[in-house]
């Protein structure tokens, strides 16, 4: 009697109907006031309506070998929100979609269409490795983190300015549309199983622009990861750009600086692969991190008071005047050295570990013993940039 029809998350019902359905027909009669109060207690609303794909996802994502696991309303609204995201990003494909080079015509990848590529091929793998043990948990988060982070966040962003520009070749433009086609076309064929009814209803519209024919998708082939499309220096690339990208907007959001405010960057320890990336990039991260001018200083010259990103050695600075408060960068620095003092405390504390030490594969004890001189590193810079504001 406590468990939950399906069809009522699936079709949502109303406070009053579930309270009736739950307390009616019990062995245990004279348990129908405590069942009736949880239920109220609950379900104060009753339950919404979440969707059949929406369900079947969430049983899949919990779906871990050998654990009791405790169902979690919160889990069903998250993958609503999923396929919400799903719908939005083949919307915006939609619209752009009409030139994509479904017939042959020419077309160019940009640096972004080449990381999602490769990403994908990364996640078709996955999927198909995690399916065949049956980790359906597994499969169904690697195909979250594709989908929601890599395609629909960061690809759809990275994808704008190109179809934005006016001047950038028309083989480009159509290369990004050909690559948001296809990519999204794969990615609903390897959802298809978690969620039948979305991914059809999308596949339908989408197949003819990515050069598909066929009635149904779940008569399409299953999607094989192509060894040779993973592309290691366009990952790379866009990692950096991710790290820059996010670390001036960390500094905008703790120092409320308007997300549409230009800002002058400053970069400093810029290596040749650092300067590269910046010269090739340089449209894309003006329009994408609202910066209006990137000035690489000389070894040895004097950067003005600034808030500093990390991205690997490279310091992005934002300079201080009329922009931010002592106080404040002051006590943003603290946070973050706080975070790094918990990093290098947590890995090494692994590191000394016997136990981990002599079971841990070498490549993992390699990744750790990386990842412990980076934050320490990263710590000294910091702990340099603290002591310069102080001393204001």
């Amino acid at each position: 009697p406590h468990a939950l029809h399906p069809l009522d998350i699936i079709d949502g019902i109303d406070l009053e109907t579930l309270v009736q359905k739950r307390t009616s027909g019990l062995m245990q009669p004279k348990l129908a006031k405590k069942i009736e109060k949880q239920t109220r207690d609950e379900f104060a609303d009753g339950i919404a309506s979440y969707g059949t794909d929406a369900l079947r996802f969430t049983f899949c994502s919990l779906a871990s070998t050998g654990r009791d696991i405790k169902f979690d309303m919160g889990r069903v609204e998250g993958y609503r929100n999923f396929c919400n995201k799903i719908w939005n990003a083949a919307r915006y494909v939609l619209d752009k979609g009409e030139d994509c080079g479904q017939n042959g015509e020419a077309i160019e990848l940009s640096l972004a269409d080449r990381w999602i590529i490769s990403q994908l091929q990364r996640t078709e793998a996955e999927v198909t490795r995690q399916l065949d043990q049956f980790r359906f948990d597994l499969a169904a988060q690697a195909l979250y983190e594709f989908i929601w982070n890599q395609y629909c966040d960061w690809y759809l962003e990275l994808s704008k300015p190109v179809l934005w520009d006016e001047n950038s070749p028309i083989e480009r433009q159509r290369g990004t549309r050909h690559t948001l086609v296809r990519v999204l076309e794969v990615a609903l064929r390897l959802a298809h199983p978690f969620m039948p009814f979305i991914t059809e209803e999308i596949w339908q519209r989408i197949a003819p622009l990515a050069g598909k024919d066929g009635k149904t998708i779940m008569l399409q082939p299953w999607p094989v990861a192509n060894e040779a499309r993973i592309d290691e220096a366009a990952e790379s690339d866009i990692e950096w750009l991710k790290t820059l990208m996010m670390g001036t907007r960390n500094i905008r959001a703790e120092m409320n600086i308007g997300p549409g405010k230009p800002l002058a960057v400053f970069v400093k320890n810029a290596s040749a692969e650092d300067q590269r990336r910046l010269t090739e990039n340089d449209a894309l991260l003006k329009k994408l991190a609202k910066l209006e001018s990137i000035t690489v200083l000389a070894a040895g010259a004097e950067a003005p008071l600034s808030a500093t990103a990390l991205v690997g050695e490279m310091e992005v600075l934002v300079p201080m005047a009329g922009l931010i408060d002592k106080g404040a960068e002051l006590a943003r620095l603290d946070k973050e050295i706080l975070r790094l003092q918990g990093e290098v405390q947590r890995v090494g504390g692994k590191l000394s570990n016997a136990a981990f030490v002599d079971k841990a594969p070498a490549e993992v004890i390699d990744k750790e013993r990386a990842k412990l001189a980076e934050a320490e590193q990263a710590l000294g810079k910091l702990a340099e940039q603290h002591a310069r504001i102080s001393s204001l």
